[in-house]
């Protein structure tokens, strides 16, 4: 058993047994990403079952995600005081128990508490996993990879998740898309003590709990109502909700900036392409889940696809994901600059959004290659910044980095899909015929619903018509995207050319103090 408290001056390969680890770390970074999506097939089943009210159902849907999101940097800083494997292990135990728990749930209220458990475990697995990379992998090159393969299986277990609900809700009952967590978590707990190093800040300071609400209060409304504004629009509510996350975040930054034992140490950003690289991938998943926002409908509701077929389609695209991130860490390796790297995968997923301008009503192939260039290009980035994060910090703090990182992800994916969907939206409106019902104006979902009550030609007339409007309003939303991610790349290039190709915390950091001072400022 190794525990690692400090800093790894002299790096140092690592052999079987690290990969071997790195391996029993992807299984619960598999299975948190997949629980993002493995209620998407599975809540007309729960519906009929539990009877929850639409609130309810929101809930049950939703509130894994805020959890997640509100706890993440919480349980970056914790595991990097007591220790990034024990946080990862008790999280495992308590994401296996919640997951039993909401398989055999026997109300919606108990479902909710259940997801709610899940959103704390998951919010402890993600940081560590990624914590424990930086720790396992002090050598340069082989913290590319294996940064690379962590974020392959990241991307891949969201769109996993889906399929795998489908499939098991069709063959089996709803519970069982949560017991599937069981088997994993189980090789976790048993792997985990014998293949993992501890790790973590040998002199963290006192934990500031006031950080903790503060965090929270930041984080949640703030995605809650970026989730909001797609579906239901610019509400005074959601706006509020959003206005008020960013007064808490204000007051969040501010105190860490000035308590002797901030929760997220200003200092981290001291590290030369740090604050670029948690900027640039907020993009990158701005650009990645605004996509998703149209891609699905488009295949469910424009192409007539069942959802599980829709599902079974939208692997495809994953095909080249698991190409992507190799590829570009072995482009670095060789010696091309990561801010070319990041710049051309910035580029790709642009010509990715390029193609989804170039959309009809019936282009299921290029729909399908607009998502592989634009999540290939994504993966590119995504990987390339996660390693220029972690390289750039002591390892003391990698837990603390990690969550920003993943917390700056979910809020870039919650705006890309607030402004993409939004401009999307608002384009679909403008296109349906004034003459057709309310409900028609509203979704795309709602307009064939009417469209199956009307007679005859009238309602494959006003099919027809909504089917294209949502069309040109992905085509919009497309073009916006193109041109955010383009910035991007032009971003990149000039943030990154001076940030030397392999930064190294144990280094680079050697002799500083400022990153290790109980305030570090």
């Amino acid at each position: 058993m190794r525990t690692v408290t400090g800093m790894t001056t002299n790096p140092s390969r690592a052999g079987r047994r690290e990969w071997t680890a790195l391996g029993v770390l992807m299984l619960p970074l598999l299975l948190v990403s997949m629980d993002v999506s493995v209620l998407y097939f599975a809540i007309p089943a729960i519906s009929a079952d539990l009877e929850p009210s639409g609130t309810q159902q929101l809930w049950i849907f939703d509130i894994y995600a805020f959890v997640l999101a509100g706890l993440l940097m919480t349980m970056g800083s914790v595991g990097d005081r007591i220790g990034r494997r024990r946080l990862l292990l008790a999280g495992a135990a308590a994401f296996g128990a919640a997951s039993l728990v909401a398989a055999y749930a026997n109300s919606a209220e108990m479902l909710i508490a259940a997801r709610a458990v899940l959103g704390i475990g998951g919010a402890t697995l993600m940081p560590s996993t990624l914590a424990l990379v930086r720790t396992m992998f002090t050598d340069p090159a082989q913290r590319a990879k294996a940064i690379a393969l962590w974020s392959g299986v990241m991307t891949a277990g969201v769109a996993l998740g889906s399929v795998l609900s489908g499939v098991l809700v069709e063959y089996f009952w709803w519970g069982s898309v949560f017991l599937v967590n069981l088997p994993a978590m189980a090789l976790l707990l048993v792997l985990g003590p014998l293949l993992l190093p501890e790790s973590r800040d040998p002199a963290p300071g006192r934990f500031d709990w006031p950080s903790v609400p503060l965090s929270m209060a930041a984080v949640l409304p703030v995605v809650y109502g970026l989730k909001e504004i797609p579906s239901e629009g610019w509400n005074v509510r959601y706006v509020v909700s959003v206005t008020v996350g960013l007064l808490f975040a204000a007051l969040f930054v501010h105190r860490q900036r000035t308590v002797a034992s901030p929760m997220i140490s200003p200092a981290l950003f001291g590290g030369r392409g740090f604050a670029p690289a948690v900027a640039l991938n907020l993009v990158s998943a701005f650009g990645m889940l605004g996509s998703a926002f149209f891609t699905t409908q488009y295949l469910q509701s424009v192409l007539d696809k069942s959802a599980l077929e829709a599902a079974l389609w939208a692997l495809l695209p994953s095909v080249p994901i698991g190409f992507a991130a190799p590829a570009a860490t072995s482009l670095v390796q060789r010696g091309v600059h990561r801010a070319h790297v990041v710049t051309a995968g910035f580029a790709i997923a642009a010509g990715g959004y390029a193609l989804l301008v170039l959309v009809g009503t019936d282009s299921l192939w290029l729909v399908l290659a607009a998502c592989g260039v634009l999540s290939s290009g994504i993966v590119m980035v995504m990987s390339q910044l996660m390693d220029l994060a972690l390289g750039t910090v002591p390892v003391e703090r990698a837990g603390s980095a990690s969550s920003l990182m993943e917390t700056g992800t979910e809020f870039g994916g919650a705006l890309g899909m607030a402004v993409l969907g939004s401009i999307g939206t608002a384009v679909y409106r403008h296109g349906v015929p004034d003459s057709a019902p309310a409900a028609a104006h509203e979704t795309l979902g709602g307009a064939l619903a009417v469209a199956d009550r009307l007679p005859g030609r009238a309602g494959d007339a006003l099919a027809t018509a909504a089917r294209e409007a949502f069309t040109q309003g992905m085509q919009s939303a497309a073009i916006a995207g193109a041109v955010v991610l383009a910035g991007a790349a032009v971003l990149a290039a000039t943030t990154l050319r001076r940030v030397r190709m392999h930064e190294e915390a144990g280094t680079e950091n050697a002799g500083r103090t400022d990153c290790l001072s109980p305030s570090g400022v």
